[in-house]
């Protein structure tokens, strides 16, 4: 069994595309990413469920001949998983334009704290000033002076 390598790059379009989208401050791109991630997903569980066969009904064709149903039910699976989550970032996204005019996510103050530490972690000396001394003075090894 061979992959057809336009399927795969198609796939390989539709999770890029749908991962840029994710990484957007829009929660409208995050839908649009979501539902395009999920398209790419339905198309690589069809893909990766091979070519087309007899029905899988007992009697009605050789076990080899059959198509296997497990493929199937899996894109099933992911296309109600997507629609549920499609909807529920919907009315995220429009409480948030209702709440506060637009939709765009705002910084949360730790992450901006954390990049910040993180941008200035190769400016700092290896110890900052004062760090081996206390209130009360010089700080000592072993906590006795």
């Amino acid at each position: 069994m061979t992959i057809n390598i336009i399927m795969a790059a198609v796939i390989a379009v539709l999770y890029s595309v749908g991962f840029y989208l994710i990484m957007q401050r829009s929660l409208m791109r995050v839908v649009l990413g979501l539902v395009i991630l999920g398209h790419g997903t339905n198309l690589f569980l069809q893909v990766a469920g091979g070519p087309s066969g007899a029905p899988a009904f007992v009697g009605s064709a050789a076990p080899a001949d059959m198509a296997d149903p497990l493929p199937q039910a899996l894109a099933l699976t992911a296309i109600v998983i997507t629609f549920g989550t499609t909807t529920f970032l919907l009315a995220l996204a429009y409480r948030s334009w209702v709440l506060r005019g637009h939709d765009q996510v705002q910084d949360d103050l730790e992450d901006r704290r954390i990049g910040n530490m993180v941008e200035d972690w190769g400016n700092e000396p290896d110890e900052p000033e004062g760090a081996g001394e206390t209130a009360s003075g010089p700080a000592t090894r072993g906590g006795h002076s």
